[in-house]
């Protein structure tokens, strides 16, 4: 028998698009109302984390961090496949410096919150991706510097400030993940901490679309007044999440990874960290940070509605579950 909460989920992809257009309305007919919705993004991608991580077992996250396979492909996924692809696309569309720096700041680091969430809605092996978080968030704070100074020039290296993705990690990761751990503790001791832990399985689908409602109609407004920028980087945008999955399949099959793995390598080498790399953004001079935000808020965007794609055709089309590397 399919309980309410599973009709829920099955539902979701419909969800997040009523989400999203909610969203969009909310801020184009009220700017002032949109962007004070900014500051509940993290306290309401905390709640979600919270939600997805109560329902992990976390006794098993041994066994997936002792993947190495997967932590490699992961590695060489977002951090030498990635800038290729970048690189490519930024030579084959050219922007300005500023444009550029919005699109390599995105586009360069890879998510390390709801990226998790995605891979379980996808049915990937989110386990593996909530054991590699750390190491994609000190890889990615080595490497952002210099990407940025092949990418744009020595100016650049200055620019990256390691304290909003620590705090990020902390807020996003850490804090969730320990309120989570204590929640399952409190379930095997008293009744009322297993009712607590039943309801956290109910948090996932309804806080992504609060997540999805607060972004867009915090972020829609500065698209919208650039729109005549930011509308030349949205193939890039596009052809990202289009070439990613295929050269994930790569990977995959050089490293024999199982099909959870593959998925949850899909999912990590397409999303990206906007949400943390925006405050990097908004602390350039006005110029720069007015055109590199909204470039940013732009992959948000894009990126929104293409995960909401991804949980469809992933585990359908792109790594189905008979799609055994061996």
């Amino acid at each position: 028998m399919i309980t309410s909460r599973e009709r829920l989920e099955n539902n979701q992809i419909w969800v997040y698009g009523v989400a999203l257009i909610i969203g969009a309305i909310m801020g184009l007919s009220s700017k002032p109302f949109g962007e004070s919705l900014h500051w509940t993004i993290s306290p309401l991608i905390a709640i979600l984390m919270y939600g997805m991580f109560a329902q992990i077992p976390f006794l098993k996250l041994r066994e997936a961090m002792s993947n190495v396979k997967f932590i490699v492909a992961l590695l060489i996924g977002n951090f030498i496949f990635v800038p290729i692809v970048v690189w490519v696309l930024t030579s084959i569309f050219p922007q300005t410096t500023p444009v550029l720096l919005g699109i390599c700041l995105v586009l360069l680091t890879p998510c390390i919150d709801y990226v998790i969430v995605f891979t379980q809605l996808g049915k990937g092996n989110e386990k593996l991706m909530l054991a590699s978080t750390p190491i994609l968030f000190v890889v990615q704070m080595l490497l952002l510097p210099v990407y940025l100074w092949l990418f744009i020039g020595e100016k650049m290296v200055g620019i990256v400030q390691v304290a909003p993705f620590v705090e990020a990690f902390l807020v996003l990761i850490v804090a969730p993940l320990a309120v989570a751990v204590l929640t399952q503790l409190w379930a095997k001791k008293a009744a009322a901490g297993n009712k607590v832990l039943d309801f956290t399985a109910w948090l996932p689908v309804p806080f992504m679309a609060l997540v999805l409602i607060a972004v867009v109609a915090s972020q829609i407004h500065k698209v919208y007044s650039d729109f005549y920028i930011i509308v030349h980087v949205i193939p890039i945008y596009v052809l990202f999440l289009v070439i990613m999955p295929f050269l994930s399949r790569l990977l995959v099959r050089i490293f024999k990874l199982d099909v959870g793995a593959g998925r949850a390598l899909i999912f990590s080498t397409a999303t990206r960290n906007s949400l943390v790399v925006l405050p990097l953004a908004l602390a350039l001079p006005d110029k720069w940070s007015t055109i590199a935000g909204a470039v940013i808020v732009t992959q948000t965007i894009v990126e929104l509605v293409g995960e909401l794609v991804y949980i469809g055709i992933v585990p359908r089309f792109v790594m189905k579950d008979n799609d055994q590397m061996k």
